[in-house]
């Protein structure tokens, strides 16, 4: 059945198919963007905490996120991670054992990622494009902790956003200076040539420590439009 789906994936990607296949796939699409904001329509403002899912609980980067996530927690953000291992379950029980919320977007993969037992909601997407809509839609700032290729990508796509003023006033914080490193000379390498602009560097903080990188989520937050809509569960709705 997993490879069948998996096939079935790649086959959209190899360009135009009939109407009834193309129609079915927008179908599915929307279906899982309508499971994911019934499912997270509550959670409150989030932060994201994005990293590698191939941490174990025994290596400083997860104790690292596992603070973080508790001091998210503590200031009155909910924690909300890609719900897998690694650094994301880090957060997510660094929230949960602060007393905080903590919410997980999970992705469906055949290997690495399974929900991690400290979220308080999850939903399961299976298409990344989606996945990332939702960590961004509802989060008010983003905590990047060393990953590989998809960390890169939540990272710079938040930071393009951020750059296009599609997403004005959020703050990104990348942690691990170390680790880090080439990428903020790649960055100052995209000034260099004119590729960016030269304030673009200053649309993310690098540091190893945590609490200034909390006050500088807590300082850009401050910075943003404040809306006053309160919503209401509905019990004609399912909600609870």
């Amino acid at each position: 059945m997993e490879n069948r789906r998996r096939n079935l994936d790649l086959e959209m990607l190899q360009g135009p198919h009939n109407r009834a296949t193309e129609f079915w796939f927008l179908f599915k699409v929307m279906w899982q963007f309508f499971k994911g904001f019934r499912k997270l329509h509550f959670v409150g403002p989030c932060i994201s905490i994005f990293g590698s899912a191939r941490f174990k609980e025994d290596h400083p980067y997860y104790q690292q996120a596992k603070e973080m996530g508790s001091k998210v927690s503590k200031v009155g953000f909910t924690v909300l991670t890609g719900g897998g291992p690694g650094i994301m379950m880090a957060a997510n029980q660094g929230a949960k054992e602060a007393g905080g919320k903590s919410v997980g977007v999970n992705i469906d993969l055949p290997f690495e990622q399974h929900v991690n037992p400290y979220l308080d909601i999850w939903v399961n997407i299976r298409y990344f494009f989606v996945r990332k809509v939702m960590l961004f839609k509802y989060s008010f700032g983003f905590v990047i902790f060393p990953g590989g290729f998809g960390t890169l990508d939540e990272m710079f796509e938040a930071l393009t956003l951020i750059q296009t003023e599609k997403m004005p006033y959020f703050p990104v914080v990348v942690i691990g200076t170390e680790y880090w490193k080439e990428m903020v000379d790649l960055v100052k390498d995209m000034d260099k040539f004119k590729t960016i602009s030269p304030e673009d560097q200053s649309l993310f903080l690098v540091t190893d420590d945590l609490d200034e990188a909390l006050n500088f989520i807590q300082e850009k937050v401050a910075l943003m439009p404040r809306k006053k809509t309160v919503f209401r569960k509905k019990w004609w709705l399912g909600e609870r």
